[in-house]
């Protein structure tokens, strides 16, 4: 796919652009959006339901995620629940702010500095790791929470570049009903916010699940994220092997890199395994599509 017109990428803090947009990575966004929109309202219909749930952390994916799902089902029938922890930065909760007062959703805001601190009272020299997968766990129960009292489905928000490299929490940020953007890579997520219209200070800061001041997700992971998609773009869409990728200018430890990042983190990608002992088994040979007869709700 090519991609259409789109505006122009911010400047970053030194004035040049904020990122770079790989030229094989590029989309035609108006088609993406147009499916998109229709996943989302098919995604619904087949499961009965008109509303959708969305944690709107003030990054660029949950932005996206928000203006794709209030132009698909209509800005009121979304509600954006943004859930803040008290090392969150100011500008997440300015920027989330900034996308509720754009699209005009329905908002709510639910501090979870309290209950991640009582987790952990007992533990406090506990890691960042399993502070930062506490915090994504209570952040996904709190949003099946408002799925009952809003009456919809929650949206997921991670990318396909999150996801192949595993860096997700199990049935923290990775849970959810359905993903409009699971196979966009962090350039296409880009790209199509640009064209959606997400706010430039949003489409322009550094990517971070914001977890303590100043985290960023290249910093932590020691990648940029063009590169990282380049490669698993030559190697997960058009399966060329180690030695063409590196053919193509990569580095061969890098390559190797994410191979081991992406095979590493396959359980989190899967169904759980089901030990199979009776005739049929659910999720292996007792298999239905979503929108099986007397699926929907009345």
């Amino acid at each position: 796919m090519r991609a259409s017109a789109a505006r122009e990428i911010p400047a970053g803090q030194d004035g040049r652009p904020a990122f770079e947009l790989p030229e094989e990575l590029r989309i035609d966004t108006d088609v993406a959006r147009k499916v998109i929109g229709q996943f989302i309202r098919s995604q619904l219909r087949q499961a009965g339901f008109e509303r959708c749930v969305l944690g709107l952390s003030g990054g660029i994916d949950s932005a996206l995620v928000a203006y794709l799902t209030a132009e698909a089902i209509g800005a009121d029938k979304l509600l954006c629940v943004s859930m803040p922890y008290r090392s969150s930065s100011a500008g997440s909760r300015t920027d989330a702010a900034a996308v509720i007062e754009a699209l005009g959703t329905p908002s709510e805001t639910f501090e979870i500095t309290t209950i991640v601190d009582a987790f952990f009272a007992d533990a406090a020299q506990a890691s960042p790791l399993r502070r930062g997968n506490a915090m994504a766990r209570v952040r996904m129960t709190t949003l099946y929470d408002r799925s009952v009292t809003f009456g919809g489905l929650v949206v997921g928000t991670g990318n396909k570049t999150e996801s192949l490299i595993g860096y997700t929490t199990l049935f923290g940020d990775s849970a959810s009903a359905f993903n409009p953007i699971g196979d966009l890579y962090k350039s296409q997520v880009r790209e199509l916010a640009l064209a959606m219209g997400v706010p430039d200070a949003i489409v322009a800061k550094a990517p971070s699940a914001d977890l303590w001041p100043d985290q960023t997700d290249e910093g932590e992971g020691k990648f940029s994220y063009p590169m990282l998609d380049r490669i698993l773009y030559w190697r997960i869409d058009k399966r060329r092997s180690i030695d063409e990728v590196v053919a193509r200018g990569f580095d061969r430890a890098t390559v190797e890199r994410v191979d081991e990042l992406v095979a590493r983190s396959e359980f989190k990608r899967q169904v759980p395994p089901v030990a199979k002992l009776g005739p049929r088994t659910a999720g292996v040979d007792y298999l239905y599509p979503r929108r099986r007869p007397g699926s929907a709700r009345s």
